[in-house]
């Protein structure tokens, strides 16, 4: 049996047990397309937790996970008459073919940006009216902002070098300096402006914010962790404990991971 084949029979089987648990079982019958939608979210945060830890038997049982949400609500929709998976498959492989006219056209591309450019363009001539109109409104702020430069440098709506974009964050950090002591409710725009701003710098030199935050919290996280347990051997507790004293425990977790 060659590759292609045992992936169409591997498909074929998830969409068998799918129809064979929703005729059958309690739970499965029970399902809505808003009762899973909670259910996929979290789905799709252990894929990403897959995907930051390298872990790649995880990420394929991951993967499997929300293949079979969405042969879930297909199977779900098929039984209204709505669509069905087959529905699916098709449109974004027409969506695929329709916005990639450098491989299926005979439109010519020098680089990723300009294929981005093109992308983003595409979809205003299928109808869109904006072309933020695809970032969805649930996002995390963080990947919404990152989501929203990308989509707007795809239409030439960007800073030239990245020494601009720093400027911007030296002058956001400023004006957030200048309202530092002031009103809540200006400091909260001031902040979220040096965010946005950090955002659009990291994109420029390479860096997902979200990841390297994610990052960031982990390593809070095993650090703060060793103090508790560390201290506790020593018999300590940390409500006892001066900022010193942690801070001796904290630089040994330092001196560990590096």
């Amino acid at each position: 049996m060659n590759a292609m084949q045992a992936k169409k029979d591997a498909f074929e089987r998830l969409l068998v047990i799918m129809d064979e648990l929703r005729a059958g079982c309690p739970w499965d019958k029970k399902q809505t397309l808003e009762s899973l939608r909670h259910l996929t979210i979290e789905e799709v945060y252990e894929l990403g937790d897959a995907i930051l830890k390298g872990d790649m038997d995880e990420l394929k049982k991951e993967i499997g996970d929300i293949l079979l949400h969405m042969v879930f609500y297909a199977k779900i929709a098929s039984e209204t008459d709505q669509f069905d998976i087959a529905d699916s498959l098709n449109a974004i492989c027409d969506k695929l073919i329709s916005r990639h006219p450098h491989i299926y056209g005979d439109v010519k591309v020098e680089n990723e940006e300009e294929v981005k450019a093109n992308w983003e363009k595409l979809k205003l001539k299928e109808g869109k009216k904006s072309v933020l109109e695809g970032v969805p409104q649930s996002l995390p702020a963080m990947v919404k902002a990152q989501r929203i430069q990308d989509k707007a440098r795809g239409v030439g709506f960007d800073w030239e070098k990245p020494e601009q974009v720093w400027e911007k964050v030296e002058e956001e950090l400023d004006e957030f300096k200048k309202e530092a002591d002031g009103n809540t409710s200006k400091m909260e725009d001031e902040f979220g402006d040096l965010l946005f701003s950090l955002v659009n710098y990291a994109r420029f030199k390479g860096i997902n914010p979200e990841d390297a935050l994610e990052k960031t919290n982990r390593k809070f996280i095993r650090r703060f962790q060793y103090l508790e347990t560390e201290s506790a051997k020593d018999g300590k507790t940390m409500d006892r404990m001066s900022l010193e004293e942690m801070d001796v425990y904290w630089n040994k977790a330092k001196r560990l991971e590096n």
